[in-house]
């Protein structure tokens, strides 16, 4: 049927009033989802045993862990916005409270953790990791270990002058993180002044990620690192070694390592992918006393690189290359071996996730305790978002790839704001009981009925 074209306008001429009232609305209507999947989960008595009495106050740790958790979902990035969710009755409901608190008694709940109850929340992370692991029945774990910097204030304790390229100035923190590559999930966390090397504390970090793993997880479960050339440290090597792990680490191209050496005696090279080629050695490095598998690679680039990785040794005709090399105790062939090391690359997209949707760079207080627990609730709400999303077959499994990246098709949290979390509702009372009720879209009901019915079939 036509319609006439007037037909599709629509004359405004005044403006609507705008009032506020005691309605029963929320602008988060999918909370309800995620608070079925906590529930679930029992993570509010997971929470509850896990924090136990380090922490006190009159509105209970695990009732504030859960409003921290759901202000990062909703995408709130700061504790000041509690007050924009004060009168949120869906909000309210899925924190458990009856009255939401102010942002002054959250930053000093967070005041009150300690390294003993950052041990703590990190055990939650990595029970709740864990038991997502088994029930996705992954053969091998891929760890990409790497440190990112958090830019806070002046005052803030801890916080130093080191690593940053962009705000050299800056006093920062820099966390080390261990990420999952199956899954994009965060193993753990531990806070770092800014002015640490980035591999300070690795080689104690991974060994109790180990341990941990092999005695939750057994043995027979196959572990792989992926680090760049700061983790190219004699005692992780070893480490990995000794453990039984496997592990690709980027060699640093300094004068003490001889791969400069090694490129310019080396005069035939093969073809790897494309525009790169290589060729393998055998590092004999005697300091350590510890022979390594070494692949070389080369990029044939069409301008001169800005890191000056050209080495001077071919004449011009050959154009302009950058070099790159990387030991390991994996049986991969240079090809297969490139395509591994690339895939650390995908631990970017989670950092930036992280700190653009969970909120990992905010720094909300002077205190180093509280904003340590502050990025270990944000990973906390990271990792529960994607077993979120697993459990409720949002997320669908991938082709294997010679990357070793993600294993399923996760949406980010952007899109999964956009399609399910933030969606208008009211709650309504229907003969004598509450429902939640939304204006009548198809795509919604449909996306909504096949994660209620996933969820009450788990």
């Amino acid at each position: 049927m036509r319609l006439k074209v007037r037909r599709l306008w629509q004359a405004i001429r005044q403006e609507l009033p705008i009032q506020f009232g005691h309605e029963q609305l929320t602008s988060y209507g999918g909370l309800e989802l995620v608070r079925r999947y906590f529930h679930l989960i029992e993570l509010k008595a997971r929470i509850r045993r896990a924090l136990g009495k380090h922490t006190r106050g009159d509105y209970g740790g695990s009732h504030l862990v859960l409003l921290v958790i759901g202000l990062l979902v909703v995408g709130a990035r700061r504790l000041q916005h509690l007050r924009y969710l004060a009168n949120d009755s869906l909000f309210a409901r899925f924190c458990g409270l009856a009255r939401i608190p102010s942002d002054r008694t959250v930053v000093n709940w967070l005041k009150q953790f300690t390294q003993t109850s950052l041990r703590a929340l990190m055990r939650l992370n990595s029970e709740l990791l864990y038991e997502q692991i088994e029930q996705l029945y992954l053969r091998r774990l891929t760890i990409d270990l790497d440190g990112t910097v958090i830019r806070t204030g002046d005052k803030v304790a801890w916080a130093l002058r080191g690593f940053n390229p962009h705000h050299p100035k800056d006093p920062s923190y820099y966390p080390l993180l261990a990420h999952l590559a199956q899954t994009g999930q965060i193993l753990r966390l531990k806070n770092r002044p800014g002015n640490v090397h980035d591999s300070k504390g690795a080689e104690r970090f991974v060994r109790e990620l180990i341990g941990e793993i092999r005695a939750r997880l057994g043995r027979a479960l196959t572990l792989e690192f992926r680090m760049d050339a700061a983790f190219f440290q004699q005692n992780l090597l070893k480490l990995l070694n000794r453990l039984g792990c496997f592990y690709a680490v980027k060699v640093p191209l300094c004068r003490w390592t001889g791969v400069k050496a090694l490129i310019a005696a080396q005069a035939r090279w093969t073809a790897v992918a494309g525009d790169i080629d290589g060729f393998e050695t055998q590092l004999e490095l005697a300091v350590w006393g510890l022979p390594l598998r070494v692949v070389v690679y080369r990029k044939r680039v069409h301008h001169q690189s800005p890191k000056n990785y050209q080495l001077d040794l071919f004449s011009p005709d050959d154009g302009y290359f950058e070099y790159s090399a990387v030991a390991t105790n994996l049986t991969l062939s240079p090809q297969m071996l490139w395509s591994f090391a690339a895939g650390r690359g995908a631990q970017e997209k989670t950092f930036a996730e992280l700190k653009g949707e969970f909120a990992l760079d905010v720094v909300p207080t002077n205190h180093y305790g509280a904003n340590s627990a502050w990025l270990q609730l944000s990973i906390l709400a990271h990792n529960l978002m994607r077993s979120f999303q697993l459990q409720a077959t949002l997320a669908t499994p991938k082709p294997r790839s010679r990357k070793r990246t993600y294993s399923y098709r996760i949406a980010s949290m952007k899109t999964l704001r956009f399609l399910l979390i933030n969606r208008a509702a009211r709650v309504a009372r229907i003969s004598g009981r509450k429902v939640l009720r939304f204006s009548s879209n198809p795509a919604t009901e449909t996306l909504y009925d096949r994660v209620a019915d996933h969820l009450a079939a788990a």
